[in-house]
């Protein structure tokens, strides 16, 4: 009997057992979590690891996936549709037309950032000063379509420069790869660019670069489908983030 009673004890707590729902390893906070797209300027870059650590601090924590890229091109992917819950570019005439297309809220400025030239380690080609460059056979720069590209004009025309790059690349990242690498002699960079860089390349000043300092603007796509957690990483950005822009080469904006 006690052998009897001890099986049908144990039948019934394997039946309980293989009736209760299974197990998750997923929590409850990620699953409450939202997966932003942030499509952003390619020297934004340097912040995403940064911004991804806070944003999963929020509550409930927010997820991110970045696109960087040249400011123009990710405006008009945001015009065609690309899926984007937060915009970052790094000039304001590339946001003001993203307001214009009608993709994104009132914008917001965020930090600055400066040009500088940028030299492979050892200055193979010794260049010492933007003098030197219309004795230099491969000297390049951003495409004059993106922010630093139409920055780096304003520069040549206002010091009356006589340089012509050997190529001209649709975002920073490619400026500054192609200067580390060794393939360009020189080029033109934000200083964030440069400082990731750290012992890649060497830093030679442009003077009166700070006259064309430009700006890192952060928007609200409006097609967002969860506008309160974009909100909320575009507060972080806006808020005390300070010391991160600074960290990175930016100055926040006041």
């Amino acid at each position: 009997m006690k052998k009897r009673a001890a099986a049908l004890l144990a039948a019934m707590a394997f039946a309980l057992t293989s009736c209760a729902p299974p197990t998750s390893t997923t929590s409850a906070q990620d699953a409450d979590a939202a997966t932003l797209n942030v499509l952003a300027a390619s020297s934004t870059r340097v912040i995403n690891d940064e911004l991804t650590s806070r944003a999963g601090q929020l509550a409930p924590p927010v997820n991110l996936n970045f696109e960087n890229g040249g400011s123009s091109d990710l405006v008009s992917k945001l015009r065609e549709g690309a899926p984007a819950d937060l915009l970052l570019t790094a000039s304001k005439k590339t946001m003001d037309k993203a307001v214009q297309d009608g993709t994104v809220a009132t914008p917001e400025v965020l930090a600055t950032n400066v040009m500088v030239m940028v030299v492979p380690k050892g200055n193979p080609a010794r260049i010492h000063s933007v003098e030197d460059l219309p004795h230099s056979d491969h000297f390049v720069l951003c495409d004059p379509q993106v922010p630093c590209g139409d920055i780096s004009s304003q520069i040549i025309s206002d010091k009356r420069l006589d340089v012509h790059p050997s190529s001209q690349e649709r975002q920073v990242a490619d400026v500054l790869g192609k200067v580390a690498s060794g393939e360009a002699d020189a080029g033109w960079v934000y200083s964030t660019d440069a400082a990731a860089a750290a012992d890649d390349v060497e830093v030679i000043d442009i003077p009166g670069a700070e006259k064309f300092s430009n700006q890192i603007l952060g928007a609200v796509a409006k097609e967002t489908s969860h506008p309160d957690q974009a909100r909320a990483v575009l507060d972080i950005l806006s808020g005390d983030f300070a010391s991160t822009w600074r960290d990175r080469g930016f100055t926040p904006a006041e």
